[in-house]
């Protein structure tokens, strides 16, 4: 059995399946697994408390605990690396009944796992001479590369403002959670643009168009089509002169590239 069969067999035990794929066996066997199953509902409870921080300080300690053992034990690990369990925490969320009242805590979750996402991303490099396709190439065979975990997600909810008043402390807190309230009870709708600040993944709300044209490069879309989607109000312009600055982009490739 090599390292990776071990680690799934391992697992499965975890969850609650039984233990005849393990190499020892018996009573001994049973215990560990007890063990090792408390062990591993601990350290996945802060495995996920560190990826969704948002979530957390918006249900409390205690119930987010909660969840997280009920996570786990309808949506148990399947990897060793609990850094990537927890990808089924928003749809997980958003269908729990006795969550309704919270309606933007799935979006949330989903801004917290593209933040979480973004940070465990490969590095990459910006390439600037690639910029000179955009002088030369016609926009229909040309498409720009965002850097590795960028993400975009769209709400209902004003998930971008919750986000940050959760950064927050004291006064400025205060004054960000007061527009919060206000935002939810408009059930003011954000797009949050996830990327990377040095080392730390950072939020920005974007503008409807910046919002359709971000989804559009997402996609994979070429420039004149993400022109497009984008609409009358998007400036390239100054687009891209923001995503120079803040790395936002590795560069620009032609289709035949």
């Amino acid at each position: 059995m090599d390292e990776a069969e071990r680690q799934r067999e391992l697992l499965r035990a975890l969850s609650g399946a039984d233990v005849q794929g393990l190499r020892e066996q018996g009573v001994r066997a049973a215990r560990g697994i007890e063990a090792y199953r408390a062990n591993a509902e601990a350290i996945a409870e802060r495995a996920l408390a560190a990826a969704f921080g948002t979530v957390r300080a918006l249900v409390g300690d205690d119930d987010f605990a909660r969840l997280a053992r009920a996570l786990w034990a309808s949506h148990p690990p399947v990897r060793g690396d609990l850094g990537e369990w927890g990808e089924a925490f928003p749809e997980w969320l958003g269908a729990h009944a006795g969550l309704a009242a919270w309606p933007y805590l799935a979006d949330c979750a989903r801004l917290d796992l593209a933040l979480h996402r973004n940070e465990r991303a490969a590095d990459a490099v910006f390439d600037p001479a690639s910029l000179s396709l955009l002088e030369s190439t016609d926009p229909s065979a040309l498409h720009l590369q965002l850097m590795p975990g960028t993400a975009l997600v769209v709400s209902a909810w004003p998930i971008v403002g919750i986000h940050h008043a959760h950064q927050l402390s004291g006064d400025a807190a205060e004054r960000a959670f007061e527009a919060v309230r206000d935002a939810i009870a408009d059930s003011r709708a954000e797009s949050a643009f996830v990327v990377r600040d040095g080392w730390r993944a950072v939020v920005h709300a974007l503008t409807p168009a910046d919002a359709r044209w971000t989804a559009a490069l997402l996609d994979g879309a070429d420039l004149a089509s993400a022109f497009e989607r984008a609409g009358a109000g998007f400036d390239f312009a100054a687009w891209l002169q923001t995503a120079i600055r803040h790395t936002w982009m590795k560069g620009v490739v032609a289709s035949n590239d």
